[in-house]
This record gives C-alpha cells, structure tokens and sequence, in this order.
C-alpha cells in the first residue's frame, strides 16, 4: 500500500500536536484540526501552540484549520488524537467526512467505560469500517520530549501489515522511529492498562517510597496487563516491547507523566478533586480507565490486583497506605 499522500490530525493538544510536527517533519502535507478557531489561526500565523507546547517551533507544511470537512478532505490517513472516553462522540460526528479509504489512526490509550471495547473497535463501530483498515500509534511517547526531537521508538498497529508499512514510513523521522506490529488487541490493552500501574507508581510516590517499590509495582503490574492481553487474545510478547515494557516505564518513572503526577497527589493525601484542580482541571486517563479495565478484567476472569486497588483508591474511598498494605498482604504464590 503506497504511503499517505496527506494526512490530518484531528485534536490539537500535545500528543496530537507533537505527532503532527512528526508526521510533518517526516515530509508529508499536514493538516491539524483544532476545536478552537483562535488556536488553528495562532498555529498557522506564529508556528507554536502556546497552550501545549509553547517553546516548539511547528514546520511550514503543517497547517491548522478548525473546520474539520476541509482538514478531512483527501486524506489518505486520519489521526484521531482525542480522549479515549470522547472518542465515540467526536468520531460520529466526523463520520460522514471521512475519505472512504483513509486509514483510521488511534493515539487514545483506553478502555471505553459504557462498552468495555478498545478504541480500535471503537472506531471500527462508529466508523462503519473494516477493522484492517484501522491503526494504533503507541509506545514510550512523552509529546515534550518528541516535540524537542529528543530520540524515541514507537510502534504502529495494524492488522493489514502493508498499511502498518506505509504508516511507518510516513511517521519515520531522525528522532521518531517506528516498528510495526499486527497485534492490536497487544498494543492497545498494554496502552490502556500502563496509565493505571502509572497511577499506582504515583501513589506509591507520594507515599515516599522508592526505586524498588517502582520497580515491583511496574514488573507486576505487566505480569497482571499481559494477563488480560492474553486471555483476550494478544501475544504475550507484545507486552515486552515498545507499547508494552518501554511506554510503562515512561508513563510510570516521568514527572511529565499525567497519570504519575495525579497518583502522586493522590499519594500525598489529596482528593480527587484537589489532584484534578492542580491539574487544570483535567482527569488522567487511568482514573477513567481504572474502573472499565477492572470490569473487563472480571468479565475474562482474569485477576488484576493493582488495577483493583486504583480502581477503589480512585472511586470507592480507599486511602493508598492501606491500598499498599493490602498489596503486600496477599497470599504468597510462586511468580
């Protein structure tokens, strides 16, 4: 399959700021959709987006637009780089825009809350297309660190091999390098499940713990993600790649990590609603997901005891000292 010839991205934050600079760096003809007139014009007449990545200087050939029929129109790719929890909102009123050969590009990590589904299956449902023709973008992504061109590996997801290919080729940059991968269900359970072991590694955090509690809760929060992975399908060894061990590790270990800097607020005695006020009134994406993984987990019954714990830490009222306790007092079994 030939290589997008243009290519949009719709959701102007950071991430799907940050991949667009890539997918523009990397020579292709970009167009970036923005909710907000003011922000689209302020890319195209000063290069930056102030609210996201203010020291980042964007390329000439990526262009921003908020009307989403002009950012659509002859796309051979489009990238949705939404929430996870809007995603089947915003997707449906794009629907009809959609060129109908695009490949679909998902940078959300989630579980949906009503549905239990992957965002790929999202996607396809909403969509109304084939699966084949739907690709995930996912590993140890830290927009600020690829939007200062700092070097990293990714891996693109897709069933159809050759649109993976021509993915990869059209993301590929000095610093961004990306591998393919057909294991969707893989990549995407170890995107969702590495934002609430983040949480988890927050908390722990905020407690004052430090490298080796990090280091147990990351080497078993995998062992609990590939689990899952692996009663619904995936390869177990996905789970020690790029979109598995490596976006874990960053996700759990940064400071420029959402999901890490909420649970250590929460850590440190605050609410809910104090680690959301600080973060400008934004809510991690493992608090959401937490609750649906843990259901989905429970449906396959598969035992994920750090998402159950953050699941009840998050929403049921349990403080993280005895979280952690509850943790270290299950029953000892062979690893």
């Amino acid at each position: 399959m030939a290589r997008p010839e243009r290519i949009t991205v719709l959701g102007a934050g950071s991430w799907g700021t940050t991949f667009a600079k890539v997918l523009a760096d990397a020579g292709n003809d970009v167009v970036l959709w923005a909710r907000r007139a003011e922000v689209a014009a302020a890319i195209n007449e000063t290069r930056c987006n102030a609210a996201y990545l203010p020291d980042i200087r964007l390329p000439s050939t990526l262009r921003a637009t908020d009307d989403a029929a002009e950012a659509v129109h002859g796309a051979g790719a489009v990238v949705l780089a939404v929430p996870s929890q809007t995603l089947r909102e915003n997707l449906a009123g794009w629907q009809p825009l959609l060129p109908p050969e695009a490949t679909l590009v998902s940078l959300a990590k989630g579980v949906e809350l009503s549905t239990l589904k992957r965002m790929s299956e999202v996607i396809g449902e909403v969509a109304d297309v084939p699966m084949e023709h739907v690709a995930v973008v996912s590993g140890p992504n830290l927009a600020k660190e690829i939007a200062a061109e700092q070097p990293t590996a990714t891996v693109v997801a897709c069933p159809d091999h050759d649109r993976a290919v021509a993915l990869q080729h059209a993301c590929s940059t000095p610093y961004f390098r990306p591998y393919t991968n057909t294991d969707l269900v893989g990549i995407e359970i170890a995107g969702a499940c590495k934002n609430v072991i983040a949480l988890a590694c927050g908390m722990a955090a905020g407690l004052g713990f430090g490298h080796n509690t990090m280091s147990s809760l990351i080497t078993r929060g995998l062992a609990e993600t590939t689990r899952l992975g692996a009663a619904l399908g995936a390869d177990p060894m996905t789970f020690a790649g790029l979109a598995g061990l490596g976006d874990l590790v960053a996700t759990a270990m940064s400071p420029l990590s959402r999901n890490r800097t909420f649970g250590e607020r929460l850590g440190r005695g605050e609410t809910l609603a104090q680690a959301q006020e600080a973060a400008h009134g934004q809510v991690s994406e493992g608090v959401k997901s937490c609750s649906s993984i843990r259901q989905l987990a429970a449906r396959h019954g598969v035992e994920m005891p750090i998402t159950d714990v953050v699941h009840r830490v998050c929403h049921e009222g349990l403080a993280p000292a005895p979280a952690a306790a509850e943790l270290l007092g299950r029953e000892r079994k062979p690893e």
